[in-house]
Parts: structure tokens; C-alpha cells; sequence
């Protein structure tokens, strides 16, 4: 595989594995006149099940980006999985962003730096995936 074909590839399983990390990390920050808490992508998980597609997928692409016989001889597969993985992930993000923003009162929550890192991340992972596959197609 030339360089070409092999960054995109690099820098799909870099981002795969940076929003793993993001979900451990955390994701929203809750106040409360002076007192501060925040909550982990791992925590809200553990009260929404569809938020573990988010590692799954991650994963998942992280170990098809490692499998050489993937992208070496199925280009379409992982582009696809980095692809959709990333469309999954960055949709249940903004979709917690959403229904965790709604303030009641005294309680402010906030989204923290590392959501919108890892928000960031799995669009970026979308649009390495269509570089990927673009270049790898190209190639003889």
C-alpha cells in the first residue's frame, strides 16, 4: 500500500480510537449554586443502552483499521464501517447533547471541551473514510 492510500487509513484508526477515548472522558458538566459534577460518556451509558454503540463502533473500527487483509483487500469494508461508525457515534452525541442541555432551574448543565473533541473526531473519522476509500479506488 503506498502513502497515498495508507495516511487516511492512519489517521480513520487515530480518530476511531480518539473517540473511544472521549467516551471514558468527561462529557458534561453539571453546576448547582457553587457545587460542580461532571458525567462521562461511560456514565450516561450506563442509563441509555443506545449510547454503547459508540464504543462498539469505535472498535470495531479500530480493529478492521488493523486488520491488513481488510483494507488491503476490502477497501469498501472498512470505508464503510468508519463511515457509518462515525455517522452513529457523532449522531448519539449530538443526540445526548440535546437531551442533556435542557436546564431545570437551579441545575446548569454544559457540554465539556472533550464532547466536542470527540463530536469532532467522528465527523473527522467520516470524512477520512471517503478519502480512504477515494484513494484506495483510484490505485492500481
Amino acid at each position: 500500500m503506498d502513502a497515498q492510500t495508507e495516511r487516511p487509513r492512519r489517521v480513520s484508526v487515530t480518530l476511531a480510537a480518539f473517540v473511544l477515548i472521549c467516551f471514558f472522558l468527561p462529557w458534561v458538566e453539571l453546576s448547582c449554586t457553587g457545587l460542580k459534577d461532571s458525567v462521562s460518556g461511560y456514565d450516561l451509558a450506563r442509563s441509555t443502552s443506545l449510547l454503547w454503540l459508540i464504543p462498539a463502533s469505535m472498535l470495531a473500527v479500530f480493529l478492521l483499521g488493523l486488520t491488513k487483509l481488510i483494507w488491503d483487500n476490502r477497501p469498501a469494508v472498512f470505508a464503510l464501517a468508519a463511515s457509518v461508525g462515525g455517522g452513529i457515534s457523532a449522531f448519539l452525541m449530538y443526540r445526548e447533547r440535546l437531551t442533556s442541555n435542557r436546564s431545570a432551574g437551579l441545575i446548569a448543565a454544559q457540554m465539556t471541551v472533550w464532547y466536542w473533541v470527540g463530536i469532532v473526531a467522528a465527523l473527522g473519522l467520516i470524512a477520512s473514510a471517503f478519502v480512504f476509500y477515494s484513494a484506495r479506488s483510484r490505485s492500481p
